[in-house]
């Protein structure tokens, strides 16, 4: 028999005991805490600087938003299944070792590298303009709440790829997505405005509603911050943090009329096409395509902020 499906066949073996989605068992949680996040704000009165109320839901905002994370689901746990066929491939013929899954050491490894990676693959889809159109969607809403948690994109495809040296330095396949399900648990509660700022020691070390409300801000001062999972070390690290100064403008900065969870997830991709099509020089597309969001060609550029439909 073929060593390759026999890998492969192993890989889906420990599939059903081991693959279970923390984010399925997780989900009871993030309803209720939903459900008393939206009875508070039904609370709350005067709109301030012509805003919604700190913590308020708009109800057609967040029923799109937990209609696209129902569909995340669906589309996170199809990228899933093809990313353990390669997975598992590079894990059993190219990684020099294999990590023990009953070791301490190997679920630090696995957690600490999937939180770096997604700190680095956010950084990235904040600045390409091809992998912005794929999160956008989660950046769409004027609110931020609970139920903007759920606001997910569905390609995962980003995720994949950057995750690949887990297995190579010899990750169980299953232990990489077990970690990223654990990631996406834990960012869940810092979108509220509902908790302020924490704890000095714990604000310096991990992403907190308050360092999360800047990353979601659409003001000059908080654009392409805060990209941390569960730690906002990497952003310390690496220069892209920014501590919370005054309660954020939520939202894009270009506002999106609609929630329509199709036009939500695919919007940019369309307005990608159309600069495209526009383009006369082969630098112009490929500058659309791979340029940061509100890229334009020398000849056409205006001065903007650090992006122009900037991520948030």
């Amino acid at each position: 028999m073929n060593p390759s499906w026999d890998a492969v066949r192993s890989a889906l073996d420990v599939l059903p005991p081991q693959m279970r989605d923390p984010v399925l068992f997780a989900i009871p949680f993030f309803l209720a805490l939903l459900i008393v996040e939206w009875t508070a704000a039904r609370k709350l009165e005067d709109a301030r600087d012509g805003r919604a109320p700190a913590g308020a839901f708009h109800s057609r905002d967040a029923w799109a938003s937990i209609s696209m994370g129902l569909v995340s689901i669906a589309t996170t746990g199809a990228w899933k299944f093809a990313a353990l066929l390669g997975y598992a491939a590079l894990y059993t013929y190219v990684a020099p070792w294999h990590l023990p899954s009953t070791q301490w050491y190997t679920w630090v490894i696995a957690i600490v590298g999937v939180d770096v990676l997604f700190y680095a693959y956010h950084r990235i889809a904040h600045r390409v303009r091809l992998i912005w159109a794929t999160h956008q969607a989660h950046h769409s809403s004027e609110y931020f709440n609970f139920a903007t948690a759920l606001r997910q994109k569905w390609n995962n495809s980003g995720e994949i790829l950057i995750w690949i040296p887990l297995p190579l330095l010899g990750v169980p396949p299953w232990m990489v997505f077990a970690s990223f399900s654990l990631n996406l648990i834990y960012q869940f509660w810092v979108h509220t405005e509902r908790i302020g700022k924490l704890w000095r020691p714990f604000e310096f070390v991990f992403n907190t509603p308050s360092h999360h409300r800047v990353h979601h801000g659409m003001d000059a001062e908080y654009l392409d911050k805060n990209y941390g999972g569960i730690f906002i070390l990497w952003d310390r690290m690496f220069g892209t943090f920014q501590a919370e100064l005054f309660r954020p403008h939520y939202g894009l900065t270009k506002p999106v009329d609609t929630f329509n969870i199709w036009k939500l997830q695919t919007r940019e991709y369309v307005a990608i096409a159309a600069d495209v099509r526009t383009a006369t020089r082969w630098r112009d597309r490929l500058g659309y395509v791979f340029g940061p969001p509100g890229w334009q060609p020398t000849d056409r550029r205006v001065p903007v902020g650090p992006s122009a439909e900037v991520p948030i």
